[in-house]
């Protein structure tokens, strides 16, 4: 199993998190997103990253990737069993991607006046989450899971995108430190994801 992975990008990340989480073993390849190699860009119509290759399939979207890992190696599960609880997870993922993920985006690739704008929306927005972050030791979950694995290279990269959060959000940092410190996190850090924190 092979991962063609951007060093930085937030959603290979998430991918790399799941990896290690399940402590699935493949090799990571880094390459940039500006210069992919020939055999990637034959594999994948939409020369994206991250892209999967186990055997003779070939995944290119994060999320396609970490439900495929899921049902693959469904050891430990990163998904609850009950078709409701599931379903609550796959919308919680939708909003990150859909809510969080694109306003991240704007912040690394836009003119200062949007960044800006997206930087303080997307502060507000986490932190509105507080009380969520408070009610269980995971998002919404006992255990570790998928939206676990989204939300924490998101908050890893605040201080990159220079947002702090409120005060009023000690809920959400405690959530972000309990993430940083488990072994599979550590693990799937690249070195250009360390240095968002030196």
């Amino acid at each position: 199993m092979k991962l063609y992975s951007d060093a930085v990008s937030i959603y290979c990340h998430r991918t790399r998190i799941v990896l290690a989480e399940k402590d699935i073993a493949h090799e990571t390849v880094i390459v940039s997103q500006k210069k992919l190699p020939e055999d990637l860009i034959d594999l994948n119509p939409y020369s994206s990253l991250p892209t999967l290759v186990d055997r003779d399939l070939v995944l290119y979207n994060s999320r396609v990737i970490m439900e495929y890992l899921e049902e693959r190696f469904p050891h430990p599960p990163l998904m609850p069993v009950g078709p409701v609880a599931r379903a609550q997870t796959r919308l919680a993922l939708h909003r990150v991607e859909h809510d969080w993920y694109p306003l991240a985006d704007i912040i690394e690739t836009s003119a200062e006046k949007a960044a800006a704008k997206a930087r303080k929306e997307l502060m507000e927005s986490i932190a509105a989450a507080a009380d969520v972050f408070s009610a269980m030791p995971f998002f919404l979950s006992e255990e570790f899971g998928l939206v676990d694995a989204s939300i924490a290279p998101l908050l890893w990269r605040l201080p990159h995108y220079g947002i702090e959060l409120p005060k009023a959000a000690k809920s959400i940092l405690a959530y972000a430190e309990r993430m940083f410190a488990r072994e599979g996190f550590q693990l799937s850090l690249t070195e250009g994801e360390r240095e968002y924190r030196l």
